[in-house]
């Protein structure tokens, strides 16, 4: 079964070098271009990974990594937060927020699909007994 992956990001150019990489490696992807509807599409559909931009419009990426949480549904849904914020601290907000991991852009597309998964497996991890 090929992973489901949901895409949040506004940015047409980040979304179409994420979405050619992942569907590359065997994924389906699908994608949002705002908070909004991106928890909209995550709860109709939970997907397998959610990749979450910070940096939106009307709704930051932290709001609706908090809002994705507070769904019991996606309790158990990897949230890899991919974002230009590169500040010391950064990193430990989006992980507060509710996000599995953190990777900075601009992406490396050598090294991104492993990020991913690495962070995806380690999240979920946490949930089937083993290291959290």
């Amino acid at each position: 079964m090929t992973s489901q992956v949901l895409l949040i990001e506004d940015n047409e150019q980040n979304r179409y070098l994420t979405t050619f990489l992942l569907e590359r490696n065997g994924y389906s992807v699908r994608v949002a271009h705002d908070g909004l509807s991106g928890i909209r599409s995550a709860t109709e559909s939970p997907p397998d990974v959610i990749l979450l931009d910070i940096q939106l419009p009307t709704m930051d990426g932290y709001a609706v990594a908090r809002s994705l949480r507070a769904n019991a549904a996606l309790d158990r849904t990897p949230i890899v937060a991919v974002t230009s914020y590169a500040m010391v601290g950064d990193r430990e907000k989006c992980l507060e927020a509710g996000c599995s991991g953190y990777i900075e852009k601009p992406i490396d597309p050598e090294t991104f699909v492993g990020q991913v998964e690495a962070i995806a497996d380690d999240h979920r991890s946490g949930f089937d007994g083993g290291p959290a």
